[in-house]
């Protein structure tokens, strides 16, 4: 049970990542800029992981010195990018002990921030090509495609499959029915919550018909207890859902963010109407 329910959350957070790219690529991907201490935030980072790791197969360390500098940035992005560098080190690495390192260094008025493994690298004549949505450098990594489409079906994918051929085809697919719709169906889906509209398809909030701007997490923690109006989620199953296992952090993370949305859809935030704290248990979206 416990094995297929970390599978459906791996699928969501693939699902959330074809979002994220979809999002990037149309320029509509809201940010949360805010100052931040770089050196402290690739420690803090770096120290996150290690507590996580098994230390016989993985080994990960920051190189920072002693630089102290305040950058501009959105904490959660830049997180997620050092999320999908070791991501990618774990999975294409090919060494019994994997060995990672961020590190940050002057540079000229500015700081240069480098991730680096011990894996068998990338081909010289294929580092042009590195940047390329979804490449695979690795041919072997291609599976063969089975035979036998299911009625009416459009496209399929044999197994096993590779995630990102999935997160493409999709993509692939989203972007033809929004030719072919002529971008139509931003409010199919859409759900109403009170005087508060949620358009899943655009990742957009309106109250009344004044639009609500929220960070990416903020977002797709309102639109899954308003998928699941009158349940009451516990912090941790929150947590696990939105932020996933790999996420540095605890559940108390759930709680800023919940009283970060209250403050932006409530009438009054002190006294919430829409999102119920439920002692001792969780949270609950009320929807009538």
């Amino acid at each position: 049970m416990q094995a297929a329910y970390r599978r459906t959350g791996d699928m969501d957070g693939l699902l959330n990542q074809l979002f994220y790219v979809s999002k990037i690529e149309t320029g509509n991907m809201p940010l949360s800029v805010q100052k931040i201490e770089i050196g402290d935030f690739i420690r803090n980072y770096v120290k996150g992981k290690q507590e996580l790791l098994d230390k016989e197969k993985e080994q990960m360390q920051a190189e920072t010195g002693n630089i102290h500098l305040d950058i501009n940035a959105d904490p959660e992005q830049l997180q997620r990018i050092f999320d999908n560098l070791l991501e990618n080190s774990r999975k294409y690495a090919e060494r019994d002990v994997l060995k990672t390192e961020l590190s940050l260094k002057r540079t000229g008025g500015g700081v240069e921030i480098s991730f680096r493994d011990n894996g068998v690298g990338v081909p010289e004549e294929k580092l042009p090509y590195v940047f390329d949505e979804f490449y695979r450098g690795d041919e072997s990594r291609n599976k063969k495609e089975g035979n036998g489409l299911g009625l009416g079906a459009d496209d399929y994918i044999s197994k096993p499959f590779d995630p990102a051929e999935l997160v493409a085809r999709v993509k692939s697919h989203l972007s033809r029915y929004q030719r072919l719709t002529g971008g139509r169906g931003e409010d199919d889906g859409a759900i109403q919550v009170g005087d508060l509209r949620i358009l899943p398809q655009s990742w957009k909030v309106f109250k009344w018909d004044q639009e609500i701007k929220m960070p990416n997490r903020e977002f797709a923690l309102l639109k899954f207890l308003a998928e699941n109006p009158n349940i009451v989620f516990s912090k941790e199953r929150l947590f696990e859902t939105i932020w996933g296992y790999d996420y540095v952090g605890d559940s108390a993370t759930v709680t800023v963010h919940v009283g970060r949305i209250r403050d932006k859809i409530e009438d009054d935030p002190a006294h919430p109407k829409i999102i119920e704290t439920v002692w001792g248990a969780g949270y609950r979206l009320n929807r009538s």
